[in-house]
């Protein structure tokens, strides 16, 4: 559980680092004669990238204080951040890439390496699925 707890810690920094290049890259991007961070269709992704680091950075800190203390819902706790953070991350480093346009996909630019990353950390110590079966088996079900 530790060592899970581990990764997702290094995938919410990740996901992090991928977001704050997206927006800077947005707000320094001009098309149209303005930065392409005033178009709604990219404050909306950029938006909902945010919501993923946040949520499931909560979730982590929720299983490390778990594990941290000893708590009998540690083992569940860090399964529901892998798992929420194995689906977040994957789609935080698309939209990266995405919304980067056709630098995103150059190695030249950082995009690329987050999601790249994304694709690592995903299966380690189990992917999603396992950790979402994970949960329903250690909550009863």
């Amino acid at each position: 559980d530790v060592a899970t707890a581990a990764v997702t810690a290094e995938m919410i920094g990740a996901a992090e680092g991928a977001h704050a290049l997206t927006v800077a890259f947005a707000k320094e991007r001009v098309q149209f004669g303005k930065p392409i961070g005033q178009f709604q269709g990219v404050k909306h992704p950029l938006a909902e990238m945010y919501v993923d680091v946040e949520s499931f950075k909560s979730l982590l800190y929720y299983a490390a204080w778990a594990l941290d203390e000893g708590h009998e819902d540690a083992s569940r706790a860090v399964s529901m951040a892998k798992a929420y953070a194995s689906d977040a991350f994957a789609r935080i480093g698309i939209d990266s890439v995405q919304l980067h346009g056709g630098v995103g996909y150059t190695w030249e630019y950082d995009a690329q390496l987050y999601l790249k990353r994304s694709k690592w950390a995903r299966p380690m110590f189990g992917d999603a699925s396992h950790h979402y079966e994970r949960v329903a088996a250690l909550g009863g079900l």
